[in-house]
């Protein structure tokens, strides 16, 4: 086949590709709009979680803490949404249609496997948006919230971070016979990645070696993006300015890039499309 014709050929199926995703993507949304019970924990977790942060540290919110509250808040936000929405829910929900076969039905017409997944993920990402939204929403309606310091890396950390996290739901779900198994199959990964995210213990409090590792695993990098990007805060507790907080970033976004790579890899090696026998 010479360039010509191939170039041809990706022009054509490029149209097709995207219509189908976005005819998923719709698909998947409608189903979404259909879980009152999912959608009401979208709306309200985000603002009870404001408020309950709110009454456990109390003044501590004015002056210069209003943008540590406010930073501690959307982080944990997020962190949470990529944990058990992202990672989680794209877990038992990969499972549950593989054993009903909608795996298999999706992709045995037109629609190709990246296709579904993209599709598949999108009302997750819909939800995590939709808390951390909200979440900046009540904040700002109760105390002053001060400007992002670098909104890129924000938003880099969102992006990679629910691309990694998706990459290893779909993967654990290859892992895991039935929904309710999946209960214990993403337990390891869930408690690991809390514990070291700095979010739950500060990590100073550990050996010199377990830092080490803790910076490596999955979310400490999110974590870690997300408040050099909302706060300025660098894991040690300095203070740096925009551009400041692009040196520091580097070593995390390295560590989040090469997890969101092996999520991909981790998909494509133990992602399973027809039922566990």
């Amino acid at each position: 086949m010479s360039t010509a014709t191939t170039a041809t050929t990706a022009a054509r199926l490029t149209p097709g590709t995207l219509a189908r995703t976005r005819a998923l993507t719709r698909m998947e949304i409608t189903l979404l709009g259909r879980n009152k019970t999912t959608l009401f924990n979208a709306i309200a977790l985000a603002p009870l979680m404001v408020l309950l942060l709110m009454g456990v540290i109390g003044d501590r919110t004015d002056g210069a803490g209003a943008g540590v509250f406010s930073g501690t808040l959307l982080t944990t936000l997020v962190a949470f949404g990529l944990l058990f929405v992202a990672y989680y829910n794209l877990t038992t929900t990969a499972v549950a249609r593989r054993e009903e076969l909608t795996l298999k039905r999706l992709t045995s017409g037109t629609s190709s496997r990246l296709e579904v997944l993209v599709a598949m993920s999108m009302p997750a990402l819909i939800i995590v948006l939709a808390q951390a939204v909200l979440g900046l929403a009540a904040a700002v309606g109760v105390i002053e919230v001060p400007p992002l310091t670098n909104p890129i890396l924000v938003v880099l950390a969102l992006g990679l971070g629910f691309a990694m996290f998706a990459g290893l739901g779909y993967a654990s779900s290859g892992l895991t016979k039935t929904v309710e198994a999946a209960q214990l199959t993403t337990l390891p990964v869930l408690m690991v990645t809390m514990l070291f995210s700095g979010l739950t213990l500060p990590l100073s409090l550990l050996p010199e070696p377990a830092q080490v590792i803790a910076e490596a695993t999955p979310l400490f990098p999110v974590v870690t993006l997300l408040n050099l990007g909302l706060t300025g805060v660098t894991p040690d507790g300095d203070q740096v300015a925009f551009a400041g907080s692009f040196a520091e970033a580097v070593v995390p976004l390295i560590v989040l890039i090469a997890w969101t790579a092996l999520g991909v890899l981790a998909t494509r090696r133990w992602m399973r499309w027809e039922p566990r026998r």
